[in-house]
């Protein structure tokens, strides 16, 4: 990379800190006009979030320097907001908390915040929102931050439109991924399209997984029996993996059945699947038979796992 590339790109990420920081408003002598400073507020923030903390952790969570962190709970100790007591374990620290003061401090901090960011929020469109949650969660994600969370993914029955979703994702990433042939496709399908034209919600699913209101997994329980159910097209898109959402599926398709009033789980899958086989193998599956074959292009070997609900 040349000088002149790397100063450009620092030029950018420097641009785009004094937009930001303008755009939300922490420039003000207030942030979101409260009598509190952008340091104080985040460390009021900080103690609603965690009990037992001590001013050592909070520096170095933070990365602020001691002795102005110091000074900054002096003076939030003084106006009533945090208190100190010794900790039990460790005569040398204290252990910091909110006040009921400071709880009423971060509440409207809190809502304030949520607010102006909703406003923020409702001057884009739908696709605009969801493209910058994406973007944000990418530069948290690059700059050494950790992935987004799994509980921030929202697993749901199906709608209109999400089964034709399902299809296309499963021929594209098994032709992507595995080199499967259309053949593939056309299998999944016919799965979906019995699944919609005999649905019936009492003893068949589909659960969707979204993630910042993008589609990026799927799992069906449908019915082979009266008494066994059957777990089907199970995927999860590249973007979300990592997340525990396979397995978060897989759990769902499970209660859905015992519910429903099935004793047993049947799949099929191909032992070249190693990430869903161990997702399997986690929910208590156990693997009850395999056999060669020749599909979708390639030789495999399929294998029908189960387990008892």
């Amino acid at each position: 990379m040349s000088d002149a590339v790397l100063e450009a790109r620092i030029a950018a990420i420097r641009r785009f800190s004094r937009f930001y920081t303008r755009r939300i408003g922490v420039l003000h002598e207030g942030l979101h006009n409260s009598p509190f400073s952008l340091t104080e507020g985040r460390i009021i923030y900080e103690l609603a979030q965690r009990d037992g903390v001590t001013a050592a952790d909070l520096g170095s969570d933070l990365g602020l320097d001691a002795g102005y962190l110091s000074r900054v709970l002096r003076t939030l100790e003084e106006r009533g907001v945090l208190i100190r007591r010794p900790s039990k374990s460790d005569g040398r620290q204290n252990i910091l908390s909110l006040t009921p003061l400071g709880r009423d401090a971060f509440a409207a901090l809190n809502a304030s915040s949520h607010d102006e960011i909703g406003a923020l929020l409702g001057a884009l469109p739908e696709r605009r929102q969801r493209q910058l949650v994406e973007a944000l969660e990418t530069a948290e994600t690059l700059l050494g931050g950790p992935p987004p969370q799994a509980t921030a993914c929202l697993i749901r029955p199906h709608r209109p439109g999400d089964i034709g979703w399902v299809i296309q994702r499963h021929g594209e990433l098994y032709a992507q991924e595995y080199g499967w042939d259309i053949s593939f496709e056309a299998l999944v399908a016919q799965i979906a399209g019995d699944f919609l034209r005999d649905f019936n919600p009492a003893d068949n699913c589909c659960w969707i997984a979204e993630k910042s209101g993008e589609r990026v997994g799927s799992a069906f329980v449908v019915r082979s029996d009266s008494t066994t159910a059957k777990l089907r097209l199970v995927i999860v898109d590249p973007a979300a993996r990592g997340l525990g959402l396979g397995h978060r599926l897989v759990e769902e398709c499970l209660r859905f059945a015992r519910a429903a009033g099935y004793t047993r789980m049947t799949l099929w899958t191909n032992d070249v699947l190693h990430a869903a086989r161990h997702i399997y193998q986690k929910a208590g599956f156990t693997m009850t038979a395999s056999a060669p074959h020749h599909s979708f292009g390639k030789d495999l070997v399929s294998e029908t796992w189960e387990r008892d609900l």
